[in-house]
């Protein structure tokens, strides 16, 4: 039906506008205390819709990488405890070296005590592989074992120096953290019958009692003991930088997420005591707005009367 076809009153028609109008205002306000948002599309306010959702954008990249960061904060220390058991494993054969300068005074159970046997060799050094000795090699086996275990999902800083963790500190990958590895095995750390490599050969170490039983030899085997100490402390140290840096960031990151979110939510939620208030009086309006159409209507009919 055309507008036309019906002829209302000027008071009858701007009443039914203004009852249309407030009916609108209501629903956007209805909408609003039920969102809790004042801005939910584009089309509401395009400027603060677009910023928030940059907003939330960014903050979700950072919480991905703060997964990441807590991945390699978890690898720091894996390989912080690893190191903790290497010192105690080198604590450990520093004492049996103690042990071995108070045997090679004892002539008469020396050989028993390093090598678990008196036997001697055409050198005139003691044989065998049991003893002080035996116990020297085991150590450097738990402590090269100790050192391959210290991994997190298959990376250990521990092993090698050629293992490399990147870690991006922001959305861009323009700020990162490149942390290395270093071998922390008995040959690694230059320690005495260590080998050539992490796993020595037949997966012990390779002292024999002959480098128990002087003096001399014992002061060479602890200086490697007391330079391989030196050396784990100095990557502690590094390790324990890289886990502050770490830290740090992740707690930055965390901050920086609760201020985009909130950013977000300010750009785009509703003020409910103001919503409420605006419900109220269009709800007000509304029942006025009924009100004035019924006494245009009444009015119009008051007319027929005449005739």
């Amino acid at each position: 039906m055309a507008i036309g076809d019906i002829g209302l009153t000027s008071s009858m028609r701007s009443n039914l506008m203004g009852l249309q109008n407030t009916s609108r205002l209501l629903a956007s306000t209805e909408e609003r205390l039920s969102t809790g948002k004042r801005v939910g599309t584009a089309v509401d306010n395009p400027a603060n819709f677009f910023a928030a959702q940059g907003h939330n954008v960014r903050a979700n990249l950072l919480t991905g990488l703060k997964d990441n960061i807590s991945e390699a904060i978890q690898t720091v220390k894996a390989a912080d405890s690893g190191i903790k058991g290497v010192l105690s494993t080198i604590e450990a054969l520093r004492g049996i070296v103690t042990q071995a300068r108070s045997a090679i005074n004892d002539t008469v159970n020396s050989g028993t005590i390093l090598a678990g046997s008196n036997a001697v060799d055409a050198s005139g050094g003691f044989t065998g592989t049991a003893g002080l000795t035996g116990q020297y090699n085991r150590l450097v086996e738990q402590l090269n074992n100790l050192v391959t275990d210290s991994s997190y999902k298959g990376t250990s800083f521990l092993t090698s120096g050629s293992v490399t963790l990147t870690v991006n500190l922001n959305e861009n990958a323009t700020t990162k953290i490149v942390m290395s590895g270093f071998n922390s095995g008995a040959s690694g750390l230059a320690i005495s019958g260590c080998g050539t490599s992490l796993t020595v050969a037949a997966t012990t170490g390779n002292i024999t009692a002959k480098d128990l039983d002087s003096a001399a030899e014992l002061n060479a085997i602890e200086a490697t003991l007391n330079t391989a100490i030196a050396t784990l402390q100095t990557k502690a140290s590094e390790l324990a930088a890289n886990l502050s840096t770490l830290t740090t960031r992740q707690t930055f990151i965390t901050d920086m997420v609760n201020t985009l979110a909130v950013g977000a939510t300010k750009l785009t939620e509703a003020d409910t005591n103001e919503e409420g208030a605006n419900l109220l009086s269009l709800q007000t309006k509304q029942q006025l707005g009924t009100t004035a159409l019924s006494i245009s209507s009444q009015a119009e009919q008051g007319i027929l009367r005449l005739f």
